[in-house]
């Protein structure tokens, strides 16, 4: 295979000489920290309860409240990129990102927790769509293709990662400090980042003339967060009509927002997603199939974790233990499909989630009936994790791979975007199919029987993403 440093291009009007190997693992360094944030504050709930007194409200909205920002303000985030400079916002996003980190980690108290993770969260979604777009600038060929493949594989750890690294950080209760290194490890790695960025992030300067739509952005940032906000916190709250409320104003907002970047396209203007994005051949279809992918993904991770907590007593340090298998195995293929016949590269999304639907399913009946989780499930999970990873980074190879460098923001926008209210459309949607058919928590068996109805929705998630898969086609 192609290594990293060979068939790659120059970015237009870089300065100096770009490292590519030491290029890619800073930038998806920084990826999977602020991935890791979304899942490694779970398992230090209960102590943040304890040391800060918190209500059940105040913990929904430390957790929440950074993947809401995160969600909502990608699309921004990618914008900003394009209009100062990829390398110079992904900086400022990961030194905010940091200095968001210490301060959650100082938080004395669960209002300035909230607040400090709001921050984190914003600062996140002013770093990662630079990554992509980074990507898009400074790889081509097979090694943009392997480059997309260990983002994959990043995607995947960082699900897995979080809790494992959670539950090891608030056990180890290190200098009697509890919660509080959960946030604190992002610091040291954001500052050797910060300083490693300054001699290895290429100089590419920013469209300075570039429209920046604040209409379509003040909409768009509106609509998504009536989406987002009822999807994350609906669950937890028995889906209040206010809730309700939001996701229809949201659904309006999004149409009010097509229209009006119709008018600014018409009048010559310069809407924050230019139509030819949306209109790259593969894009729109690849998206669909990838957003059923992550909620299918994060969907079944939230659930799995909850079984195994809820039903089966695991602590969560062992939970995120026996969810490794999937989520390894999702990150190898991801990272290696390429290794496979090149005959088999054209249908290997198609092949792929064909055999996931129908895995969930096999995997349901497993555990329906509240037993441990032994060898042949363990074996059914790795398999789960290699199919979807191999149809996974494939189609983010197609949504991309007729986007021109000069639409690589607005493209790393949308994507990101699409994964991320993936995740959160995942967790909201199937994490209440599971909540609804049982209260933990529950006996075994019951809470067995509530993962297999889930299992069959993932299920199905994954056959619409084949069916959305079967009209991309790879780049030729």
């Amino acid at each position: 295979m192609t290594d990293l440093h060979t068939r790659t291009v120059a970015p237009p009007n870089a300065v100096g000489v770009v490292r590519p190997g030491a290029l890619l693992a800073l930038v998806l360094t920084g990826q999977f920290m602020a991935l890791l944030d979304v899942s490694i504050v779970n398992v230090a709930v209960p102590t943040i309860r304890t040391d800060l007194h918190a209500s059940g409200a105040a913990l929904q909205s430390v957790i929440a409240g950074y993947t809401i920002a995160y969600a909502v303000l990608l699309i921004t985030g990618a914008r900003l990129g394009a209009r100062y400079g990829f390398s110079r916002v992904f900086q400022y996003g990961l030194a905010a990102f940091t200095a968001a980190s210490l301060a959650c980690g100082l938080a004395p108290g669960t209002g300035s927790l909230i607040g400090f993770r709001l921050l984190q969260g914003a600062a996140a979604a002013l770093m990662v769509p630079q990554v992509m777009s980074l990507v898009q600038r400074t790889f081509t060929g097979a090694a943009r293709a392997r480059a997309l493949g260990l983002y994959s594989a990043v995607l995947a750890g960082g699900m897995a990662v979080g809790q494992v690294l959670g539950g090891v950080l608030v056990s180890a209760d290190l200098f009697g400090t509890g919660w509080r290194p959960v946030f604190l490890v992002n610091v040291p790695i954001g500052l050797v980042l910060l300083a490693a960025g300054r001699r290895l992030l290429p100089a590419l300067p920013g469209d300075a003339g570039r429209g920046f739509d604040l209409p379509g952005l003040v909409l768009l940032a509106a609509a998504l967060g009536l989406l987002v906000v009822p999807l994350v916190l609906g669950h937890e709250l028995g889906w209040p009509a206010w809730g309700w409320a939001m996701l229809a104003a949201g659904a309006l907002l999004f149409a009010v927002f097509a229209v009006v970047e119709r008018r600014i396209a018409a009048r010559g203007g310069q809407p924050l997603i230019p139509g030819r994005v949306l209109r790259a051949p593969g894009l729109l279809p690849a998206a669909g199939s990838i957003f059923l992918i992550m909620a299918g993904f994060s969907g079944f991770m939230f659930s799995f974790a909850l079984h195994q907590q809820a039903g089966l007593g695991h602590s969560a340090l062992r939970a995120g233990l026996l969810s490794g298998p999937i989520a390894v195995a999702f990150g190898l293929s991801s990272l290696h499909w390429q290794r496979l016949p090149a005959r088999l590269h054209p249908a290997l999304p198609v092949i792929g989630l064909a055999l996931v639907g129908p895995g969930y399913l096999l995997l349901g009946l497993l555990l329906a009936g509240g037993g441990e989780i032994g060898p042949a499930a363990e074996a059914v999970l790795s398999v789960l994790g290699l199919a979807a990873g191999c149809a996974y980074s494939p189609l983010f190879g197609r949504a991309l791979a007729r986007v021109s460098p000069a639409d690589a923001a607005d493209a790393s926008g949308v994507t990101v975007t699409v994964v991320q209210l993936g995740q959160v459309v995942g967790v909201a949607v199937v994490g209440t199919v599971f909540l609804g058919a049982v209260d933990l928590p529950a006996a075994p068996d019951g809470s067995g029987h509530a993962l297999l109805v889930t299992c069959a929705v993932i299920g199905a998630a994954f056959a619409g993403a084949a069916g959305f898969a079967l009209r991309t086609r790879p780049a030729a």
